[in-house]
């Protein structure tokens, strides 16, 4: 299967400082990838430079063929980068379904899809956007990225202080997202159990460099990994 995403020699940051000195990276239609690392390895700053909002000193990024290094945010939007922040970035003064509905681009993930796969949103459908939990923001911030009908999903810390049930409520939705096919997503999360079951590939950055790249099952396998690079082991991870 050919690559979807390409990233290669990518060197980013923001100002006069760089984080990532030198990134190649790849990913392929239907992969899920885990990006793990301790705070300050450069996971954010790898997701913010595919969606072109650090400052890039170097190399590139592909998406399907297509050379998104000298487009701006909005154009590697259009262009199938969906993106869910930290910070959710939904539109709060504008209902749920006017959120879906204002980036809305024609394909497979339609507003009736995501009411389908979130039905706690179709229940909220008029409310404004800083009248949901936290929870029902991060179903609303996914929901909106998938109508843009991406090919690749970033997602940002995804259950980050969310209630247990909300996070499983999640990562199932975001299981059922990877098997509809059509996209590759990477997810970055703090837990690395909580993702391994739902990620085929898993990479681990230490200053801004990729220092393990594996299978997910061979990660399962190894917790001595998990102790090495993220300080955890696999009982305390849970």
């Amino acid at each position: 299967m050919s690559d979807l995403l390409t990233i290669e020699g990518l060197r980013a940051g923001y100002g006069e400082a760089v984080v990532l000195p030198g990134m190649t990276l790849s990913l392929a239609e239907g992969q899920v990838l885990a990006l793990l690392g301790r705070n300050g390895t450069g996971k954010t700053t790898l997701i913010n430079s595919i969606v072109g909002i650090t400052r890039r000193f170097g190399g590139t990024v592909g998406l399907g063929g297509l050379d998104l290094t000298p487009m701006r945010p909005d154009q590697r939007a259009r262009a199938g980068i969906g993106w869910v922040p930290q910070e959710r970035n939904i539109f709060r003064s504008l209902t749920v379904e006017e959120n879906m509905t204002a980036v809305a681009q024609p394909g497979p993930w339609t507003v009736a899809k995501i009411y389908e796969m979130f039905p706690r949103l179709r229940e909220r459908r008029n409310n404004f956007g800083n009248q949901l939990s936290g929870g029902e923001q991060q179903m609303l911030a996914i929901g909106r990225a998938l109508t843009l009908n991406p090919k690749v999903l970033l997602l940002d810390e995804p259950t980050e202080g969310l209630a247990p049930i909300i996070v499983e409520e999640l990562l199932r939705a975001i299981g059922t997202i990877s098997r509809a096919g059509g996209l590759c997503s990477i997810i970055v999360e703090q837990n690395a159990q909580k993702i391994l079951g739902l990620a085929d590939r898993v990479v681990i950055l230490e200053r801004g460099a990729i220092v393990h790249d594996a299978a997910s099952a061979a990660l399962k396998a190894d917790p001595a990994v998990l102790e090495r690079f993220l300080g955890v082991s696999g009982a305390a991870a849970h």
